[in-house]
């Protein structure tokens, strides 16, 4: 087993293999099994976590007789992103590659059709959501399968004792470790509940620290609360739906909300709000369980209060801010057969089990069936902090922009709509009518490229 520095990548010149269609889906098992696979996984932020997939490859490189070469691409920089456009622009590079939520659709023409995989794995795993399959999915056809490490999901993340004091939530009994939700609790727990308790706490000197900056984080909330409400910027087909009803009702929420929050939570980036929950100056954040993890670290007694339970529901259920990662493999791969063979391996149970423990419990797996690991009961301080963290039945995986075509809900992502239109309408003084027109020029825009 070998990796190699992002800085030093030299791309892929020759490899020696065979098809997928001469082997056979997907065992490689054979006499032909020898080759060569070049593979590009995210680069895990959790110490130990890549550790685990390395394991896991050099396992089943030993049995299949693969000679397998393994870079860790960060994500810092962006030089996952950069790796993808070079290697998509030189037709040449990472035989398999990990691929961000949008970028399986991107690159959709240069990648290898996977749906011999996601069959046998559907088959074992049972159904993913619809969300994986309209991330990865393209044209009816699969090109890329759901990836466990990096997958998220990005719902409250609480003080239990400041709640509990400021705005007399109970989210421990209301989200219990080990046991199903108290259901008179849960079903109040609505995003207007979410606002009162905000308001209560903001009074209190404890605000929630929900940022509406440029970045994922506060465009994953911004998009929850969007979807909640039913108000959708571009529909499935196409037509600008950003003028709705729906769309005007969630903007009168977040003027509402906006009043509660931190004066200046437009300028957050991913990191404000992770800060803000171990500095002890917050009592809720939405975040995935990095920011507990980290006080953990830093500040043990603010990671004891801290308690990960689903988003609250509104008029259209209870939408879990979800991002996944995924795998691909591309066309110009020399190794097909064994790109999904690994592909099968790295997707089982067993290994995604030990994946999710070395992540702390930070990485969410697409099948449902896997959401019953051990991992996030017995995480802690406090033990059972994460139990509700993986998504259950009745949730809906929501990413912002959905259900708008892909390409477009990529843009109406990466530039952050959402987040832009509520800063217009909340602190720019701008008309409702004003900022909703604004919004359908940018939608229009991003149709025409």
């Amino acid at each position: 087993m070998t990796t190699r520095k992002f800085t030093r990548r030299r791309f892929l010149k020759s490899t020696a293999a065979v098809s997928a269609a001469t082997l056979g889906f997907p065992h490689i098992r054979t006499s032909y099994a020898a080759g060569k696979l070049e593979v590009g996984f995210w680069d895990h932020w959790v110490p130990g976590a890549n550790d685990v997939l390395t394991a896991a490859c050099k396992e089943w490189a030993a049995k299949e007789k693969v000679d397998i070469k393994i870079d860790y691409i960060p994500s810092q920089g962006q030089k996952n992103l950069l790796t993808i456009a070079a290697e998509a622009q030189a037709k040449a590079g990472h035989d398999m590659l990990a691929f961000p939520t949008w970028w399986p659709a991107d690159k959709s023409k240069d990648l290898e059709p996977v749906d011999d995989v996601m069959k046998a794995l559907v088959a074992k795993n049972g159904p993913v959501s619809p969300l994986i399959e309209y991330l990865g999915k393209v044209d009816g056809k699969w090109v890329a399968i759901p990836a466990t490490p990096g997958s998220q999901i990005k719902g409250p993340c609480g003080r239990i004792d400041l709640l509990k004091q400021h705005a007399g939530l109970d989210v421990v009994k209301m989200y219990p470790a080990g046991a199903a939700p108290d259901k008179a609790l849960a079903d109040k727990w609505t995003w207007d509940a979410f606002l009162d308790a905000a308001v209560k706490c903001n009074k209190a000197g404890v605000p929630f620290g929900i940022g509406f900056g440029q970045t994922s984080d506060s465009v994953d909330t911004a998009g929850t609360i969007f979807a909640a409400y039913g108000a959708t910027l571009v529909d499935a087909k196409g037509n600008i739906t950003v003028k709705s009803d729906n769309v005007k009702q969630v903007m009168e929420y977040m003027k509402k909300l906006i009043a509660a929050l931190p004066s200046d939570v437009f300028a957050w980036d991913d990191g404000s709000n992770n800060r803000w929950l171990v500095s002890g100056k917050g009592s809720l954040i939405m975040n995935p369980p990095s920011a507990w993890a980290v006080a953990k670290r830093d500040a043990p007694k603010v990671a004891e209060q801290c308690w990960t339970f689903p988003a609250p529901a509104g008029p259209k259920g209870r939408v879990q801010p979800y991002l996944p990662y995924f795998w691909g493999i591309w066309k110009f791969s020399k190794n097909k057969a064994a790109a999904k063979s690994l592909m099968m391996h790295i997707s089982e149970r067993a290994v995604v089990e030990k994946m999710v423990a070395a992540s702390q419990g930070y990485d969410i797996p697409a099948f449902g069936k896997f959401n019953d690991f051990k991992t996030w009961a017995e995480e802690g301080p406090p033990k059972g902090t994460l139990y509700h963290y993986p998504p259950k039945p009745g949730q809906v995986l929501q990413i912002s922009a959905y259900p708008a075509p892909p390409k477009i809900a990529n843009q109406i992502y990466t530039q952050a709509i959402m987040t832009k239109m509520v800063g217009k309408y909340t602190q720019g003084g701008e008309s409702m009518d004003k900022v909703l027109g604004w919004a359908a020029t940018e939608l229009e825009g991003f149709m025409r490229t």
